[in-house]
């Protein structure tokens, strides 16, 4: 069943979300891309008529209640969004009287899932490894289907729209679809187009395709680097990562972050792109910072020559004009992670060079989808959000799909 298929005249759905937005310290919405990415299939309900329960989580709580964390915080974010009004249930799991009363076109706004540890089925307080842990693991499965259950109580249908956690099978993403007939549960609009984004990029490939991977660990991005290496052909590695790369080549690289366990990594990484023939593109050189900070004094240097005492913390202008040419003439992009630390405006020209690059390239033509919260917030920060082909609201989903992986959120509506 698809969502534009199903009509929700008088029924009761209840939709899993990513609004997992950033907050300044007064509990204000800095970025609400996952907000508006909700709009058409939130939308899509209301106008059919249907009454609608949101659900979603925010932060790591880690199982306990936190008011930092609320979604309460957002209330009228969404409501203003929705352009309907919207009540606010305090305590997820106790909602059956809010969901009851609930009409045709109203909308109740669940507190955060993650209060209650259920909801991601780790067991609280128990270390890792232990008999104790396997015990309260095999418990924990129980009560995360009961919490499944109690949620899908509230509703007529579900329908799974939070592509951000779609890698996770938590209670609200994965275990409520087994309440629900497979008439009565489907994708919503954002996840539809979400998969057929990373389709286009795995399944309908144009070349050149050329990949960006940024961030400040190899360790995290290992994965999806391996599977890409036979893939593409230009893989630009950036940000932190850079210096682990420069450090197993035997660079100097002062105070930069390292990872120094994975220079083996690394290396294997530059054996296995010279054996796939793809054009590995790493820094040359740096902007390099005397402290991490945007008032740092700088200077540009080469990525394996770094003083001591300085750090890399932007890519360099050789190093800029590489991964533009690497970009440039691509037919499909994909960019996952910074070139710098670009919350601070001194260290934002590696990143914006990729932008210019991939905008140029998507105006020639090119696919290219932005995904990951650093590079969404680069693009949004650039202004330049509508000089992209597409952009993923989701980070390690992103990631996992592009590795080949099935993901928990789809399997439980595609019954993959």
């Amino acid at each position: 069943m698809t969502i534009n298929e199903f009509n929700f005249a008088g029924k009761k759905a209840i939709v899993r979300v990513d609004f997992n937005v950033p907050l300044d310290e007064n509990g204000k919405i800095t970025d609400d891309t996952r907000i508006r990415g909700a709009l058409p299939t939130l939308k899509k309900i209301l106008n059919d008529g249907g009454a609608l329960i949101i659900m979603s989580h925010m932060g790591k709580p880690k199982g306990k209640v936190n008011p930092k964390f609320s979604l309460g915080q957002i209330k009228d974010a969404v409501a203003a969004a929705l352009d309907a009004p919207v009540t606010f249930a305090p305590d997820c799991a106790k909602a059956q009287d809010e969901a009851a009363s609930l009409k045709a076109g109203e909308v109740l706004l669940l507190e955060n899932l993650r209060f209650y540890p259920e909801e991601e089925g780790k067991p609280v307080g128990v270390e890792k490894g232990t008999p104790e842990y396997d015990e309260a693991k095999k418990a924990m499965k129980e009560s995360q289907k009961e919490f499944a259950k109690t949620l899908a109580s509230y509703a007529d249908c579900y329908v799974m729209d939070a592509f951000g956690t779609a890698h996770r099978k938590h209670a609200s993403t994965a275990v409520i679809a087994d309440y629900f007939d497979a008439d009565e549960k489907m994708l919503g609009l954002l996840m539809e187009k979400e998969v057929n984004a990373v389709d286009n990029i795995l399944s309908n490939i144009k070349r050149p395709f050329t990949a960006i991977m940024g961030g400040s660990k190899v360790s995290t991005k290992i994965g999806i680097i391996e599977n890409l290496l036979g893939k593409v052909d230009n893989l630009i590695l950036c940000g932190g990562m850079t210096y682990t790369f420069a450090k197993a080549q035997g660079g100097e690289i002062g105070n930069s972050i390292v990872e120094m366990d994975k220079l083996d990594v690394a290396l294997d990484v530059i054996k296995k792109a010279k054996e796939n023939g793809v054009n590995l593109v790493l820094g040359t050189d740096c902007i390099a910072a005397d402290k991490f900070a945007n008032d740092a004094n700088t200077q540009v240097c080469p990525a394996n020559a770094i003083p001591e005492g300085w750090e890399g913390l932007d890519a360099g202008p050789e190093t800029r004009k590489a991964f533009a040419a690497a970009i440039e003439n691509a037919k499909t992009i994909l960019w996952n992670g910074p070139a710098g630390v670009f919350e601070f405006d001194n260290f934002i020209g590696g990143s914006k060079a990729i932008a210019d690059a991939i905008a140029k390239a998507t105006a020639n033509g090119a696919f290219s989808l932005i995904g990951g919260g650093d590079s969404v917030a680069c693009i949004n920060k650039f202004g330049m959000a509508d000089q992209v082909s597409y952009i993923s609201t989701g980070g390690g989903a992103l990631l996992e799909a592009i590795e080949g992986k099935v993901l928990p959120g789809v399997a439980a509506i595609k019954g993959a």
